[in-house]
């Protein structure tokens, strides 16, 4: 990955040693909010919205009032409000009913429309999946998701960021993903610019109904090709390449590079695939959109423990409780995701970027130039390669005087790279000082932002 200056008199400063936001994050409080979201009963969808102790209306209720309360330490700079929509969709929501989710936004000082979102799905089910009655404690499914986006916010509300953060508890998942949908609807209506969406959906345990264990490694699933590719755009694609480079694919390695940052801490095995086979999760609704979505799921699932009415038999327990969960994988994964939010919200939105290389020994590569960015890296890796080139991998600095690098009046770096672009991905990644976003790919519908319709 080649680094391009766009100021000439750029100069970076020591930063100061601070702790991170992650370093705050608490073991122990997520165990107490797994225990009060377990103590509800059941969070079915389907279940009381009125009874102030047990099912989904208690349950988004102490949501919002939890967001409250953090945001009351930090000077109310949280704004809390229910994201909501009265949804019928048979079989799984036969009768109207009300899907409420709990927001809280802590806006940019800077660029307060471009957000970053992070969300758990706070609703639970047993084995049918319209038993609205039956206990259903959904201690890691999604109990754990839901611990860990309450706990970011705790972690992240004491620090201003130039991009918004939004923290969102959904309901309905369990009954086909409707609280993701309404909060992409609602994205949408306030003219927000999605840099990434954060979805965490079973992340509190580490081991297999088989004893199989993976203490340290959370997988993260991504889209290949675009939810919200036009025939036209499937078509160029087909013809030019970019099936590994969607928004979503790109801000997964992002993630997994950021963990290897951190070794002693929880790392990323990529599944290049939008979710498990089979299944689904809240970020889908966000794909369809054309947003940039990724889910983060425990390393091994334990699928005795998940969508399961309580009960023994012939001598295993199953059910969704927090007997089964691990405490200390959770906080790693909280961990990993408070560092991932806290760098995004600092790093400015990835570039649109675009390359000729048609009938030419070199390629020409323009990329915008974001809101807040002070530096474009140009990435490039080979067709057959997963990974961009490594940050520290030698390669040429163009500065702002180089006869081969031009800016125009709108905001577009142009460059020429000495390389045959057939044999190439090219890519690009804004940066503010130290904190750069993920790669935007220069293929069709590589940008990070929807797209526009025909």
């Amino acid at each position: 990955m080649k680094r391009t200056l766009l100021l000439a008199a750029f100069i970076t400063a020591p930063l100061a040693a601070q702790t991170h936001p992650a370093e705050s994050v608490s073991e122990e409080r997520l165990r107490s909010d797994v225990e009060k979201l377990v103590s509800f009963g059941t969070r079915h969808t389907l279940s009381a919205q009125d009874d102030p102790e047990r099912g989904i209306g208690a349950a988004v209720d102490w949501g919002l009032a939890e967001f409250k309360r953090i945001g009351a330490k930090c000077g109310h700079c949280l704004e809390v409000l229910p994201v909501s929509d009265t949804v019928t969709a048979a079989p799984r929501i036969p009768t109207p009913t009300l899907v409420r989710n709990a927001v809280a936004i802590q806006r940019g000082t800077e660029r307060p429309n471009e957000v970053v979102i992070v969300q758990g799905h706070i609703d639970s089910r047993v084995s049918d999946a319209l038993d609205f009655t039956s206990d259903a404690p959904g201690a890691n499914d999604d109990g754990s998701g839901t611990a860990l986006v309450i706990e970011a916010a705790r972690a992240l509300s004491g620090t201003q960021y130039p991009t918004t953060i939004i923290y969102a508890l959904l309901s309905g998942e369990e009954q086909g993903l409707h609280g993701g949908r309404i909060l992409a609807d609602w994205a949408a209506a306030q003219g927000f610019t999605v840099k990434a969406v954060l979805n965490n959906d079973i992340v509190g345990n580490s081991c297999g109904k088989d004893g199989y264990c993976e203490p340290k490694v959370v997988r993260v699933f991504s889209e290949g090709p675009r939810a919200d590719l036009t025939e036209r755009l499937r078509a160029a694609a087909t013809r030019f390449g970019g099936e590994n480079d969607s928004p979503g694919r790109n801000l997964s390695r992002w993630v997994a590079g950021l963990a290897v940052k951190h070794p002693d801490e929880m790392q990323v095995r990529q599944i290049w695939r939008t979710d498990r086979m089979g299944r689904g999760g809240d970020q889908v609704p966000f794909l369809q959109k054309g947003y940039p979505a990724i889910r983060f799921s425990v390393g091994v699932e334990d699928y005795d423990h998940q969508h399961q009415d309580l009960r023994t038999e012939n001598g295993v327990f199953y059910g969704d409780t927090i007997e089964e969960m691990d405490f200390a994988y959770l906080a790693g994964v909280t961990k990993l995701n408070v560092r991932a939010l806290d760098a995004l919200a600092r790093a400015p939105m990835p570039p649109e970027v675009t390359v000729n290389a048609a009938v030419r020994v070199d390629t020409v590569l323009s990329a915008s130039v974001p809101a807040g960015a002070d530096l474009i890296d140009i990435a490039m890796r080979r067709t057959d390669a997963t990974e961009w080139a490594s940050r520290e991998e030698p390669g040429r600095v163009l500065g702002s005087t180089e006869p081969d690098l031009e800016i125009s009046e709108d905001e577009v770096l142009t460059t020429t790279l000495p390389v045959r672009g057939d044999d190439w991905m090219f890519g690009a990644a804004a940066c503010a000082g130290d904190y750069c976003s993920p790669v935007s790919s220069a293929v069709p519908g590589g940008a990070f932002e929807p797209v526009e319709k025909e």
